[in-house]
């Protein structure tokens, strides 16, 4: 009889255990690569963040312009309750237009040492839970930004939805892109540049092998990214190294098919930087290693004024990372078959409506996944810029409590819709949901974008055939 009440009462605490763990145990240590890490509690109920986790080894010194190396082991729990560094770039001019708009330049440290992610989740050390994740990757011309501006806090709105937020922080610029002959015979793959890239698949990859812990799903990650967080977003799909780990994508304000584009090359890169360098006499790693970043970024003006030759850094071709444009890999069928959502805004950097369009007439006939496409027209209040690029991130991480601008019951219901689209989509695949169907994928039957506005108190969405851009709100 005793055995016997053992037995009930053993069973019944390996069915209940989970849930009163969960009730003692809100905040669980968890163990991911490095050690062990301990969030803190946010102001929405049952939702954890843990920021600034290392997802790699700080890239300094001799780990300057080299691939992501493994996560450096800590010692004891680390409380995950501060975001890492921003990564090094020039401080925005706080009278320029985003300086302005997004009142964050200068606000936060600059660092090398920058790769780290944030993560917020509803359901901390359940690894049965596998809720769907989705990693952000922040814009800024490769050059500039973070993770953690004011306009990208949206992590509670996400994780209360049911998915797992992960922001992502990168190399930028110089640092994140700089290609030279010296740092290709260094490498193991015969490269340079591409760093920034390389750091967010290693992103990629660590939320793929520690999300469980978090309560996601590995096999569920949407990635999604806006202007150079799209591109990235594109070149991660494109990536023999990365396109594997892709579940969906989301890309916004950064185009879609474009047949003219080649890529920058890694020989072209490579050469115009050595030549730069070798203008100012810096012919060898530990030479060009000591210089900081203060100094290359003058190194590269004096450059510029004197040769009339401007160097810049983005993603190269480099026949390992990237082998080909993300347009040439999506025509030749070698973008993962997944579902993808394309769009822009109506005062954007230029019209993206035939690229986008272009993109998602291609994938119709080439998979029976869904392309949703929009357009993102809400003229934002307080001023004549309109729907500028970069002005739909108040609203797809509903943070317009950040902003100067007098939002209206409009906007605030119009980010609503568009954080569940977003998080539907990173869920289903389908920004409606499992039974919606307002957004209508595109095909070739009926080639339409999802307006995105807001009307007085309302949202107002609109499928069209006709999406209407209506000039740069910098040129006009």
């Amino acid at each position: 009889m005793k055995n016997l009440l053992f037995s009930v009462l053993l069973l019944l605490s390996l069915i209940l255990s989970p849930a009163l763990w969960s009730q003692k145990y809100p905040n669980p240590v968890l163990t991911i690569e490095g050690g062990q890490v301990k969030g803190v509690m946010t102001s929405t109920k049952g939702v954890i963040a843990y920021k600034g986790i290392p997802f790699a080894a700080p890239p300094v010194g001799k780990l300057r312009w080299r691939e992501p190396q493994p996560v450096v082991p800590w010692k004891g729990v680390k409380v995950a309750d501060k975001y890492g560094a921003a990564a090094m770039q020039v401080t925005w001019d706080p009278q320029s237009f985003y300086g302005k708009e997004w009142r964050a330049s200068g606000s936060v440290p600059f660092n090398e040492d920058c790769l780290y992610l944030n993560i917020w989740t509803s359901a901390a050390g359940d690894k049965n839970k596998k809720l769907p994740v989705a990693m952000w990757i922040h814009g800024g011309g490769y050059r500039e930004g973070f993770a953690f501006e004011p306009e990208m806090d949206g992590g509670e709105d996400w994780a209360s939805r049911g998915v797992i937020l992960v922001s992502v922080t990168y190399r930028l610029g110089v640092i994140g892109f700089f290609s030279h002959p010296l740092l290709s015979a260094e490498s193991p793959h015969g490269v340079s540049g591409n760093y920034g890239l390389m750091d967010q698949a290693a992103a990629l990859k660590w939320i793929y092998n520690n999300i469980e812990q978090f309560g996601g799903d590995p096999k569920n990650i949407t990635i999604f990214g806006q202007s150079a967080g799209a591109g990235s977003v594109q070149s991660l799909c494109a990536s023999p190294i990365s396109k594997n780990l892709v579940s969906r994508a989301i890309s916004m304000s950064g185009g879609g098919l474009s047949n003219g584009r080649s890529g920058i090359s890694l020989d072209t890169a490579q050469l115009a930087n050595k030549k730069m360098m070798d203008f100012f006499g810096k012919t060898t790693l530990d030479a060009m290693r000591s210089l900081s970043f203060d100094e290359l970024i003058r190194m590269s003006q004096k450059y510029a004024d004197t040769t009339k030759t401007r160097i810049g850094w983005s993603p190269v071709i480099d026949n390992y990372f990237l082998k080909k444009t993300f347009s040439d890999a999506a025509i030749a069928k070698e973008i993962p078959d997944i579902p993808y959502m394309f769009g822009y805004t109506a005062n954007d950097l230029g019209d993206m409506t035939k690229p986008i369009a272009d993109f998602s007439a291609l994938r119709a006939t080439q998979s029976n996944k869904p392309v949703y496409a929009y357009l993102f027209q809400r003229q934002l209040p307080g001023d004549s810029s309109g729907a500028f690029h970069s002005s739909d991130l108040w609203f797809i991480f509903h943070s317009l409590r950040h902003s100067w601008r007098p939002f209206t019951a409009g906007d605030e219901d119009l980010s609503k819709t568009m954080v569940d689209y977003w998080t539907n989509f990173s869920k289903f695949g389908n920004p409606n949901g499992k039974n919606g169907d307002a957004w209508q994928p595109y095909t070739i039957q009926h080639p339409e974008f999802m307006t995105l506005d807001a009307n007085g108190d309302r949202a107002e969405l609109i499928m069209t055939a006709t999406p209407r851009y209506k000039g740069s709100a910098f040129r006009r």
